[in-house]
């Protein structure tokens, strides 16, 4: 318990409106949340929770309150951005989420056999456990899926959310068990709110003169693919 107290003790968790790395966004976090900056999100994504070292280091970590980096039970959105270029929202209405299931389910069977012959474990996707929603107004995807992995008792939950801007897209993500649902969903409606691009860099700046549109669709975004 000391050490655990002691690495909590080290990171320097904040509130109030944080301006994140590059200049395109900021995040408000509220009461009842509390954020860690780039380089300690970094720390605990691979020195506490063990996750490979990315090229990129995230924006941040958003945490409930009562939650924190040592905490087994907990859940926190991983932030960062994706500069893939202004994604054209036309298709939000025409997707059939139930047919995007099934391929999901599809591809996960396919990259299930892969992680088989790398010795990882196997994660199996259950179904929705909240059904993609976009917000056309505020420029909002999210979506959750459940997964289940043999010989654990609890599912996985991953649950994501897609923040549209003029030149990219910020993205949170948390992975939790299941049981964390009923939290991350009494939550998620301040999540939404939480990061906002800046001037110049919203969704309505976008200039077809001169900026990129993205291969990407709403539905290539909950695919997680092209």
């Amino acid at each position: 318990y000391r050490e655990i107290d002691s690495i909590e003790n080290s990171l320097h968790y904040k509130t109030g409106l944080i301006e994140l790395p590059g200049g395109v966004a900021s995040i408000q976090v509220p009461a009842g949340f509390k954020f860690l900056e780039s380089a300690e999100a970094k720390r605990v994504l691979e020195d506490i929770w063990g996750n490979p070292a990315r090229e990129k280091a995230p924006l941040g970590l958003l945490f409930p309150e009562n939650s924190g980096a040592t905490d087994p039970g907990g859940y926190a959105f991983v932030v960062q951005y994706e500069d893939i270029g202004y994604v054209k929202d036309e298709d939000a209405d025409k997707i059939d989420y139930t047919e995007l299931l099934k391929d999901l389910k599809k591809g996960s069977e396919e990259e299930n056999e892969e992680r088989k012959k790398a010795g990882l474990t196997v994660m199996n996707l259950v179904g929705w456990a909240a059904p993609p929603h976009y917000d056309k107004e505020k420029k909002v995807l999210y979506w959750a899926k459940e997964f289940s992995v043999p010989g654990n008792e609890t599912n996985t939950l991953n649950y994501d959310v897609r923040v549209l801007g003029r030149k990219g897209v910020l993205t949170m993500q948390a992975i939790s068990q299941m049981d964390e649902i009923d939290s991350v969903n009494r939550h998620i409606d301040d999540v939404l709110k939480m990061v906002s691009f800046k001037d110049g860099n919203r969704y309505d700046d976008f200039d077809s003169n001169t900026d990129e549109v993205a291969a990407w669709t709403i539905g290539g975004l909950v695919a997680g693919k092209l």
